[in-house]
């Protein structure tokens, strides 16, 4: 067979075959290393001895939907110049594989439209073996993101699984990729990250994130000089969580006790955007909980309100208009929305920061968006190792599942 063919249709490099063969519905290809191509594998000298030889079989990229067989006769050489005595060098493979490494960048490039079990039924490979060839190249590409550089960062967590997994992930809010995934949703889960900044030096400039305490105290502690921009919608979480409160406190209130099934019933209603709320029948719903209790109507509106702080005409008005939300909040009498006020006028400088610059994470809870696909389509994660390079890879390649 032409060396060139065996070049550029398998990727073989410095060998010759001299067998072909047809078994078991494919095609079986006996080579050897050429014999003007023998060196020492360790000093590459010419001066060597052939001192045995076992027979390794390999899988190639296959012929149309026939899988191919790569048989080589490797050589052990005894080498005059500096005593080697050892296998040959095996070109186009890496160590004990049993894949070329055309076959490996053929697995890899349907790994970004295709999911493991789809690509090892296609190609007649295992799963694992699938896996594992995606798992070494996404080492070997994606294990340590280079950070240098980066200005912008979003932090956030997500759920792995029930019972309490957490990961965090760090985004670079500039390029959309994820550069950095620890465990758990405490500050250590981002340790790793800052000795990589304080190591390179990285000038972190804004971080945005929800109102963490774990995260603030971490960015404080590790990036002093950067400042901290609470995202919209965590803020307006905080207070949606707090009217709820008031909504399950009235519902249990002996003085509302007739009214407790319009309260139970609005729950979603007072948790939307108003202009979310489409239809007439959901309109007068809410309408008719509001006018039957005042404490609630009053933790709506200021719930409504909220997202004018980001529309203020600068930092100076949004000040003024946050504090008087502030003061509302707080002569509300209602402890869940004093509470919620309290907490807002804490986070106060964290909130107004975005009209310094108007970073969110909205493109982190993309990603997380994401994520759940990629867990929903995998039905779990066996490797977490995998897992984590997936999350660091997700910027360059498609959602794939992992089954």
């Amino acid at each position: 067979m032409d060396v060139s063919f065996l070049y550029h249709g398998f990727g073989l490099r410095t060998v010759e075959c001299s067998r072909t063969e047809y078994k078991d519905n494919g095609i079986v290809l006996n080579v050897q290393t050429r014999s003007d191509k023998f060196r020492c594998p360790k000093c590459g000298s010419r001066r060597i001895v052939r001192n045995g030889f076992t027979t390794r079989r390999f899988r190639g990229v296959p012929l149309g939907r026939k899988p191919v067989y790569i048989d080589m006769r490797v050589q052990r050489v005894k080498c005059h110049d500096c005593g080697c005595d050892h296998q040959e060098h095996i070109p186009f493979t890496t160590g004990k594989r049993h894949t070329t490494h055309r076959l490996e960048r053929l697995v890899t490039d349907l790994m970004n439209i295709m999911t493991i079990s789809e690509v090892a039924a296609y190609l007649g490979l295992s799963w694992n073996t699938v896996k594992d060839i995606h798992k070494n190249y996404l080492e070997h590409n994606y294990a340590s993101p280079d950070i240098r550089g980066v200005r912008y960062i979003g932090i956030d967590e997500f759920a792995v699984r029930k019972g309490h997994v957490y990961k965090t992930i760090v985004v670079d809010l500039e390029t959309g990729r994820i550069i950095h995934v620890g465990d758990g949703k405490g500050a250590d889960a981002l340790d790793r990250f800052w000795r990589r900044v304080a190591k390179l030096g990285v000038k972190i400039e804004y971080v945005a994130t929800d109102l963490s305490a774990a995260f603030i105290s971490a960015v404080r502690e590790n990036a002093p000089e950067a400042k901290l921009v609470f995202d919209h919608f965590h803020v307006k979480k905080q207070i949606s969580d707090a009217v709820d409160k008031v909504r399950r406190s009235l519902y249990h209130d002996k003085l509302y006790e007739g009214n407790r099934d319009v309260i139970k019933g609005v729950r979603w209603l007072l948790l939307k955007n108003a202009d979310d709320i489409k239809g007439d029948d959901a309109k007068k719903q809410l309408q008719q909980a509001l006018s039957l209790n005042e404490p609630l109507a009053k933790a709506y509106y200021l719930k409504e309100e909220i997202t004018l702080v980001w529309a203020q005409i600068d930092k100076t008005d949004a000040r003024a208009w946050l504090y008087g939300w502030i003061s509302r909040a707080i002569r509300s009498g209602n402890k869940h929305i004093v509470k919620a006020g309290m907490s807002m006028f804490k986070h106060r400088e964290g909130i107004l920061a975005w009209y310094d610059h108007k970073i969110t994470t909205a493109r982190v809870e993309g990603i997380n968006n994401k994520i759940k696909v990629m867990k929903r389509e995998a039905y779990g994660f066996a490797d977490d190792r995998y897992f984590k390079l997936r999350l660091l890879s997700l910027h360059d390649a498609g959602i794939t599942a992992f089954v």
